[in-house]
């Protein structure tokens, strides 16, 4: 297929790349570049790969690179609750007007992907399911729901990824998971609050499989939203620092009790609707964390700021 990914050199964009050429896609990249070109530098030699920079904003240049495409991964997007908040009009107009644009360049044949979040749900009682009543808290998570709204009237895929964690050629420090642990590698020490919190999470590969998987389920998928993780990786904030600590044991932990977490989520994710078809994630949090330690050691605290997507 002729894949269209935008965003491509991002956080989920630079791993997701490499399975979909080595699948045998002919996959073009649509990316602003602002972090560089670096997290793909390990498949350009591949033929099958085309770079554009590019801006989801510029209605003109996209409807040029939508053009003929089998299918569209939507990806480009200001991300997070901090970095939607250091910058609104950046956020809407990419997050809403960036979607929009892909959106009415397409043709009815095409196949839309969109990568969409758990922060749709904002605060909920209970278990969230695809059915329960989004009620975003945060401008990310606004601006989400107004850009599944634009997709799915096109019958597209709507992926409600979970929080993720990870190594990704394009690193992100302020993932939750990621965080903590370079916290832990750092300080040897984590300061926690509101440790009962509960959430879900995701590992970035995991992620990219889910993106393929619905490319090569479509037309089941096609017009919904699927919650994207898995019911084993619902877990308080507490459960992923004793993970860390059973990793990085001289870690110590104190906890805060005046602080809270702008971002209110603190809910358990159903995901039978996906697991009914099929998909299930391959990597657990200690897996993951195991995996950054092989990195953390030698990144500095000028990294954590690089790093910090804001």
């Amino acid at each position: 297929m002729k894949v269209l990914v935008t965003g491509g050199a991002g956080y989920i964009g630079s791993v997701l790349v490499p399975m979909l050429l080595h699948e045998g896609h002919e996959v073009t990249v649509y990316d602003k570049l602002n972090w560089g070109i670096h997290s793909l530098m390990h498949v350009v030699h591949m033929s099958n790969l085309r770079i554009i920079q590019g801006d989801v904003t510029n209605r003109d240049h996209i409807a040029e690179v939508v053009l003929g495409k089998d299918a569209i991964i939507h990806l480009a997007a200001v991300v997070g609750y901090p970095a939607c908040d250091s910058d609104p009009d950046a956020a809407l107009s990419t997050n809403i007007l960036g979607t929009q644009n892909v959106v009415d360049n397409m043709s009815k044949t095409q196949i839309m992907i969109f990568a969409s979040t758990g922060s749709c749900y904002g605060y909920v009682e209970g278990v969230c399911t695809e059915k329960t009543t989004l009620q975003p808290l945060s401008l990310y998570g606004k601006s989400k729901v107004r850009g599944e709204e634009i997709v799915r009237s096109v019958g597209g895929i709507c992926l409600r990824f979970a929080t993720l964690f990870g190594l990704s050629p394009r690193m992100r420090l302020g993932l939750l998971i990621n965080n903590l642990t370079f916290t832990a590698v750092k300080e040897n020490h984590i300061q926690l609050f509101e440790g009962h919190f509960r959430r879900t999470f995701l590992h970035v590969r995991d992620a990219a499989r889910a993106i393929i998987f619905a490319l090569d389920n479509a037309i089941v998928m096609s017009g919904q939203a699927f919650n994207i993780g898995d019911d084993q990786l619902n877990m308080t904030k507490l459960q992923v620092v004793h993970i860390i600590q059973e990793v990085l044991p001289d870690c110590t932990i104190s906890t805060i009790s005046d602080k809270t977490d702008n971002d209110k989520r603190d809910y358990e994710v159903s995901y039978e609707k996906i697991h009914k078809l099929g998909f299930h994630h391959k990597i657990e949090v200690k897996e993951g964390i195991q995996e950054m330690l092989k990195v953390f050691p030698f990144l500095s605290l000028k990294d954590s700021i690089k790093y910090s997507n804001i």
